[in-house]
């Protein structure tokens, strides 16, 4: 998360907040075991609430992006 909120107007506070909220969301699961792929979805909804542009960046490289489509497609979803 601080990696793709480099150089972007967010700050500390915001991301410790973020990361409270995950912590909280995982916490009251009842789910005993957590996926990485669940902390990696649940990372990107909040990056998507305080900065899209860590949103994207994030997304990247958490998806894999290979080609100029796949960042096309994750910023149209952005716009829905």
């Amino acid at each position: 998360m601080l990696r793709a909120c480099e150089k972007r107007h967010v700050t500390i506070n915001d991301l410790e907040a973020k990361i409270s909220e995950i912590e909280t969301a995982l916490q009251s699961s009842v789910d005993r075991e957590v996926t990485s792929a669940r902390i990696g979805e649940l990372i990107m909804e909040k990056l998507k609430d305080i900065d899209e542009v860590a949103y994207v960046r994030f997304a990247s490289v958490y998806k894999e992006f290979d080609s100029a489509e796949s960042f096309r497609e994750e910023l149209a979803k952005l716009n829905d």
